[in-house]
């Protein structure tokens, strides 16, 4: 027996309820990549600070497509590869994707 087809309008309005009520903790997550990109600035980028920013990223860059924000996807991505990457993360670069993440989920914020 084939599963019953979903129905497109169903399957929106409950991703975005999902979506809405997702967004406390997404805030809270790119405030972690924020406060890791002024850290990196700030020569202050510790290994608790880039680990925990490091989980936050990931979750993100897994999370954000399936409500239809593949930008704010390979946003997330770039940011957990840079942290990842040996050696201190040009500040610059962190502090750019940490904002252009956030501006591409809330343009107008």
């Amino acid at each position: 027996m084939a599963p019953p087809t979903a129905n497109p309008d169903v399957t929106r309005e409950l991703l975005a309820r999902l979506w809405e009520r997702s967004l406390p903790v997404v805030r809270e997550r790119l405030d972690v990549l924020d406060s890791a990109a002024a850290a990196a600035i700030n020569n202050a980028l510790t290994d608790d600070i880039r680990s925990h920013a490091i989980a936050e990223a990931h979750k993100l860059a897994g999370s954000l497509g399936m409500f239809g924000y593949s930008e704010g996807t390979e946003l997330a991505r770039g940011i957990e590869v840079l942290l990842e990457s040996a050696g201190a993360p040009p500040a610059d670069r962190l502090s750019t994707l940490a904002t252009s993440l956030r501006v591409s989920l809330f343009p107008s914020a």
